[in-house]
């Protein structure tokens, strides 16, 4: 009969005392108690050198493990999970590389690593959905800027303002701001565009202060971007997700940063925030961008932030209108509107291919439509 686990050892301590007999052969004797004869006299032996106690299972693991992961690197890998704690595999791994640890475990083993320090909760969710992703295909051919939804402090509300560039994922600012109103939002973007230079568009949504609204579709602080020659484009309202990776990074502030901390002051937010920013464009790696990090992928624009506004000027032989209040706008006698964002300045005004139909230019800016044959 086969040993079976519950008798192994009285079977082993059986087989040797029949062995010791010498009446049958050590050949048959492993025939009848179901062993091979290298497993017979593997355990003879083992009785002969140390007695009952060698006739015990030992451990089957390998007395040598020349690809485990070495105890420093597993210690690294786990304050680095630490440190960071919302980091996969792929991000923690790449990390590793970047501070030039080798050699480093494929992701199976980090996260095996992780499940074995329990920094991987038992129900986490595995796997993912593919996403299809869109992004311009140079640096600074498009930021999104947008405020985080509004963080208590234990002196008031803070409003975070975040400007990405969409090539690089690059946050070019992360603001702490007592408000949303469009003094203190001119301020950061003068600073922003002072160390980077000036974005060919800014994609905001629909909200104070950059408007975007059918009946307002012109702030104050468009009409300042326009005259820098920057582009301004607005998310579709209640569609988000046009501004998709703003909305993304503010996820990850979220969980990485603003869930974790009962906040003093605007002073208090701001350290951490420009901390943070700090890991995330230079040490997180991103997965929109193969696990590179941010700052690799960025460079500051060529267009430089002017140190005055230039002039407002238009090509010969197109019309100009001195926009009044209210945004109207006298034309060929008639008394027509546009944004009233534009009052005070003077319009291009040019016709189109369409009879009785006019474009209205601002600098370098289509802004709007003016329509003759309708009276508006």
């Amino acid at each position: 009969m086969p040993w079976q686990e519950v008798s192994t050892m009285s079977l082993r301590q059986e087989f040797i005392t029949m062995v010791q007999h010498g009446t049958v052969r050590v050949s048959e004797l492993c025939r009848r108690y179901g062993v091979s004869r290298k497993t017979g006299y593997k355990w003879l032996q083992r009785y002969r050198d140390e007695g009952t106690a060698g006739l015990t299972d030992r451990s089957r693991r390998p007395h040598r493990r020349p690809r485990q992961t070495a105890p420093a690197l597993e210690a690294t890998l786990v304050a680095l999970r630490q440190q960071h704690p919302t980091w996969g595999a792929r991000k923690l791994r790449r990390r590793l590389q970047t501070l030039g640890r080798a050699p480093v475990p494929a992701c199976s083993t980090v996260t095996t690593i992780l499940h074995r320090h329990r920094l991987i909760p038992p129900d986490a969710p595995g796997g993912g959905r593919a996403w299809v992703r869109f992004e311009h295909p140079v640096p600074n051919s498009l930021w999104q800027m947008d405020f985080k939804g509004p963080v208590r402090t234990l002196a008031g509300r803070c409003h975070p303002l975040g400007i990405l560039d969409d090539h690089s994922r690059f946050n070019l600012c992360l603001r702490a701001l007592p408000n949303e109103q469009t003094a203190a939002v001119q301020a950061v973007l003068t600073t922003t565009f002072e160390r980077y230079g000036l974005p060919d568009t800014l994609l905001a949504d629909n909200g104070s202060p950059w408007g975007g609204a059918w009946d307002h579709p012109y702030t104050p602080l468009t009409v300042w971007l326009l005259r820098l020659g920057v582009g301004v484009s607005h998310g579709r309202p209640y569609h988000p997700q046009t501004q998709g990776k703003e909305e993304r990074f503010h996820r990850t502030l979220e969980t990485e940063l603003l869930r974790h901390h009962q906040w003093r002051d605007l002073a208090h937010c701001q350290a951490a925030f420009n901390r943070w920013r700090e890991v995330y464009n230079c040490e997180r790696p991103h997965d929109a961008l193969a696990l590179a990090v941010p700052a690799s992928r960025y460079q500051p624009s060529l267009r430089a932030f002017p140190t005055t506004l230039p002039p407002i000027g238009y090509p010969t032989g197109m019309a100009v209108r001195r926009v009044q209040q209210g945004g109207r706008l006298d034309f060929q006698g008639r008394p027509l509107r546009v944004p009233k964002a534009f009052a005070g300045y003077p319009v291009g005004v040019q016709p189109t291919a369409t009879g009785g139909v006019f474009d209205v230019w601002f600098c370098q800016h289509r802004i709007t439509q003016l329509d003759l044959r309708r009276g508006v």
